[in-house]
């Protein structure tokens, strides 16, 4: 049975108090969080506005764990240069938006950047099937993406195996990534289904203490994880 690589939690700021974003950050690092995933929406690939380059530079100095972007914008390839600049250190793009996706991945690792590559509910697993060996992170999205607090869609587990066989037949162990509605009810499955890397929201900043909800996350992941090798 393939090994799978280490299991991590990114909280996403999206859900945080704006107003207090560093005793965000402060509390999910006491909670173990692996790194911070920042949603980047431009007002066109997704209706929702939110984060630019400023903030992901206020986010890099007050930690030191890895800051993930997901870009949810027309033009990724525009944009890619400022934000890892501003510390980003994985760049996530959707392949449905404009700019080429073979370019983004090229100019990003060229930057020193890891690259991701991330896929709506309804895309099928085949419209990023052809990167996978030159990505850092398959992101599937669980919910329509431009907006927090969506319920999980089981029905996209499917791709998320789809992504781990494709990658294990490589040799590889890039993440997969799974981003929407992940709860300690949801995010065992998407552990079974192969993925490792977990971007949580409202599970983690919406109520109770957040490390402590991160460490409900964790143990639902990694009985997750071990019943799918078992």
């Amino acid at each position: 049975m393939p090994v799978r690589r280490s299991l991590r939690l990114a909280p996403s700021l999206l859900s945080a108090d704006f107003a207090d974003l560093a005793g965000a950050i402060r509390a999910a690092e006491a909670g173990g969080a692996d790194a911070f995933h920042l949603d980047v929406m431009d007002g066109h690939f997704v209706p929702n506005l939110s984060f630019g380059p400023a903030l992901v530079a206020a986010v890099r100095a007050r930690t030191r764990r890895p800051l993930d972007l997901h870009l949810m914008i027309d033009e990724p390839l525009r944009y890619l240069e400022p934000f890892h600049r501003a510390g980003a250190d994985t760049l996530v793009f959707h392949v449905e938006a404009r700019s080429p996706p073979e370019e983004v991945v090229r100019q990003g690792h060229a930057l020193g950047a890891a690259v991701g590559a991330a896929i709506k509910p309804g895309t099928p697993f085949s419209a990023v099937a052809p990167l996978a060996d030159r990505l850092d992170q398959i992101l599937v999205m669980s919910v329509e993406p431009g907006f927090s607090g969506q319920s999980f869609l089981p029905q996209v587990l499917p791709k998320v195996g789809e992504a781990r066989a494709r990658l294990e037949s490589l040799g590889q162990e890039t993440d997969v990534s799974i981003d929407g509605g992940i709860t300690p009810e949801t995010a065992g499955p998407a552990a079974a289904a192969g993925a490792s890397f977990f971007v949580c929201g409202n599970s983690v900043f919406g109520h109770g203490p957040v490390p402590e909800n991160l460490r409900r996350l964790r143990a639902a992941v990694e009985d997750g994880a071990h019943r799918a090798v078992r």
